[in-house]
């Protein structure tokens, strides 16, 4: 089963490496906007380092919807997720390979490269490391909520427009909790409570949303 499962996010990865713009375009999208939106509201520190943590994670939330129209269409259109219900796998185990391949491909990228971000953004030096955790413990929700809003419009013409009016209210609380812990961070101050919430709300997506993205895909093939 492992192997099985290995082999797929190995499949996955592939593919994004061969169609290597598409890779990259979190990335330039997150740097895009460290640039453009500087040149709207100013070069001034002061603001910058204020709004710091917002253009991150909002970078960082555009970024993740980028891949989430093709999350599951291209297998659908295939035959591939029939394959998922006759063959002898865990479907849900197949479903978070294929979320954690969508987060390593949008999410891992924005992570490593956030301290460059920080420096950009004169985000102070004590608040970087509440950031990068922050973003390893956000972004998979990130991926796990964009999936399930994937599989629920997989069958619709207009997926990308219903993307993201289902991603954009059940993401709010993510993006409260994370940039709180790391304003809180960057004025001296504990960020343990935000931390803990975005623990709490990575838990309860990783329990519950695998089930429901199953559900949602097997009612596609039906």
């Amino acid at each position: 089963m492992w192997r099985a499962m290995g082999a797929l996010l190995m499949r996955d990865l592939r593919i994004a490496v061969r169609h290597g713009g598409e890779s990259l375009m979190p990335l330039i999208f997150l740097f895009s906007v460290l640039i453009l939106v500087p040149l709207g509201v100013g070069p001034g520190p002061t603001l910058l380092s204020a709004i710091a943590p917002g253009m991150v994670w909002v970078a960082a939330l555009l970024a993740s919807l980028l891949a989430l129209e093709h999350l599951f269409r291209p297998d659908l259109e295939d035959g591939t997720l029939e394959q998922w219900w006759l063959g002898h796998l865990p479907v849900i185990g197949l479903v978070l390979v294929r979320l954690f391949s969508h987060w390593f491909i949008t999410g891992l990228p924005v992570i490593l490269f956030a301290p460059l971000a920080a420096q950009m953004l004169y985000l102070p030096n004590e608040a970087l490391g509440i950031l990068m955790l922050s973003l390893l413990i956000g972004t998979p929700i990130l991926s796990l909520i964009g999936g399930l809003a994937a599989a629920l419009t997989l069958g619709t013409n207009r997926g990308s427009v219903l993307l993201s009016i289902l991603v954009f209210p059940l993401v709010v609380p993510v993006l409260i909790f994370a940039t709180g812990a790391v304003s809180v961070a960057a004025d001296g101050l504990s960020a343990r409570a935000h931390l803990t919430l975005l623990c709490a709300l990575l838990m309860l997506a990783v329990t519950l949303v695998p089930l429901a993205v199953a559900a949602a895909l097997k009612l596609n093939i039906e």
